[in-house]
């Protein structure tokens, strides 16, 4: 009987909800203790620095003050990401809400990485066919932000499957 009232005023979750404990888990494993860096990086640092740069992991000192944002970019934009570095650093801890990241470091590779020549940095262009496909299975939802929501998603799935 307890179980079915503290079910009850639970009501409805978002589903991203279901996400965040493996999401965390994952980004605890390279040190972000905020998931969000990785997840809304473009809205973070700007698209520019976002198609060029991506960070890879976060690592404390001993005493717990001062973590290194380790950014992975290829050698020929690596001098404009140093050049960011201060706007990059400003703009990560205004994600976390203090000085969490005192030091940036800039890993160079090539830009598809060395494990994995097929991608790059930048995001792959979205496939006009998933979009109208993941728009006309999503047009029944009444809610307007889920209905772009599972669009999108549908879209990303859609798009990867093809590639």
């Amino acid at each position: 009987m307890a179980m079915q009232a503290e079910r009850g005023r639970r009501g409805f979750q978002r589903a991203a909800a279901f996400m965040d404990r493996p999401l965390r888990a994952v980004s605890e494993a390279r040190g972000f203790a905020v998931a969000r860096l990785l997840t809304r990086w473009p809205e973070i640092v700007g698209e520019e620095i976002a198609r060029i740069a991506r960070p890879v992991k976060v690592s404390y000192a001993q005493g717990g003050f001062g973590a290194t944002l380790t950014l992975l970019t290829s050698g020929a934009h690596a001098p404009f990401v140093q050049a960011e570095v201060p706007r990059i650093r400003e703009r990560v801890n205004a994600c976390y809400g203090y000085n969490a990241i005192s030091r940036i470091r800039i890993t160079q590779t090539h830009a598809a990485g060395f494990g994995e020549p097929e991608r790059s940095f930048e995001s792959p262009r979205p496939d006009p066919e998933a979009a109208r496909q993941a728009e006309t299975l999503a047009r029944e939802v009444s809610d307007e932000r889920l209905r772009r929501a599972l669009a999108s998603l549908g879209q990303n799935i859609l798009s990867r499957s093809r590639a």
